[in-house]
């Protein structure tokens, strides 16, 4: 590390340690609550889904749903005349008894000093420490959260790409504790691993739909999948006007590449092709969502403010060192959290969607 860039690093631990009101940032401290809250908001912001969706601190590491609303109605009579007494039940409860687990994640990276040295001449060389950090948190919370399978004490990074033994993400929580929220081979999950089939053709552009051939497929389009999947939601959730559909980028290319392959070359087919490119993206009259690292051949049909993360507050632990000996700077940093459903009975997943003909 060359001499400048050792001051700036110097005064970046400095700052950090006097933010958190600690001796020294190269032991390991707890995040001050209010520097911790800035941190959560930050990664927040990092990400225009992650401000879409729910960040919910929570004391305890174990606990009641939080952010939970009701799922199920309200309205009854009890006949009390006839000796029936009035009996309220819990309407916010979930399959999963609607509680959180929050487990430590460990988000510990290393800087090598060649990359410090080339930001020295940066006046933000601290924000730029910091948001390279706080970017990818944020970018590791999405990929955990559509992928993540299990919480594993030791986890492989090399065998799981995806994060999948981090923690148990919402898609692995709603087959898990709601399969009959599932849909994976044309029917109500079961185990199954058969695809949905879905024509190429029968899409629809500006009210007109193309060549529909659905004999070897079990729907017409997407939107007809879509439809389908809405059933699946509770009766009472399937019109709200803030459901929105998650959609895999193969589905999406897959479904507009034909149309741009059908549409040909001439002035009126491109300009015909560019408002393919620029139609406003609904499946089943809801708004189509492509999300970072989500399965690219699932939808989720939901209101994004049902897909939580909680992070436990006070649990932020962090620890930054000079290691020479690798020529690099390390920080080893941790949380508590959880990835929540809130409510189970306002989503619907599909997986295992292919586009095409079925096999012969």
């Amino acid at each position: 590390m060359r001499n400048e860039t050792r001051l700036l690093f110097t005064s970046y631990v400095s700052q950090i340690a006097l933010l958190n009101a600690v001796p020294s940032a190269e032991v390991k401290f707890n995040v001050a609550p209010a520097v911790e809250q800035k941190l959560e908001e930050n990664i927040q912001e990092s990400s225009d889904f992650l401000q879409q969706i729910s960040m919910v601190p929570v004391p305890n590491q174990t606990g009641d749903k939080v952010g939970i609303g009701t799922t199920r109605p309200l309205a009854g009579r009890t006949n009390t005349a006839a000796g029936n007494r009035r009996t309220p039940t819990d309407p916010t409860g979930t399959s999963d008894n609607g509680t959180y687990t929050c487990r430590q994640t460990n988000f510990d990276h290393a800087i090598k000093y060649s990359r410090l040295d080339a930001w020295r001449h940066k006046p933000n060389f601290q924000k730029l420490l910091r948001d390279a950090i706080l970017k990818q948190q944020g970018r590791d919370r999405i990929m955990i959260g559509f992928n993540g399978t299990s919480a594993a004490p030791q986890t492989d990074r090399a065998a799981n790409p995806l994060l999948q033994d981090v923690n148990e993400g919402w898609l692995h929580k709603i087959r898990t504790h709601a399969p009959e929220r599932c849909l994976d081979n044309g029917a109500l999950t079961e185990g199954g691993t058969k695809a949905i089939y879905v024509s190429a053709a029968g899409e629809v552009v500006d009210g007109d739909a193309t060549n529909v051939d659905t004999a070897d497929a079990d729907y017409a389009n997407l939107d007809a999948l879509a439809f389908d999947a809405l059933d699946l939601l509770d009766p009472w959730h399937r019109s709200d006007t803030d459901l929105v559909v998650i959609v895999g980028w193969k589905l999406v290319k897959d479904k507009y590449l034909n149309l741009l392959q059908a549409a040909g070359d001439t002035a009126t087919e491109r300009e015909a092709a560019h408002r393919i490119l620029t139609l406003p993206k609904q499946l089943a009259g809801k708004r189509a969502v492509i999300v970072p690292f989500f399965p690219e051949s699932s939808l989720l049909i939901t209101s994004l403010d049902n897909l939580a993360i909680y992070w436990q507050e006070e649990t932020r632990r962090r620890q930054i060192k000079d290691e020479p000996a690798l020529d690099q700077i390390e920080n080893y940093e941790s949380v508590n959290e959880d990835y929540v459903v809130e409510d189970y009975g306002r989503c619907s997943f599909v997986e295992n969607i292919k586009m095409g003909k079925k096999p012969a």
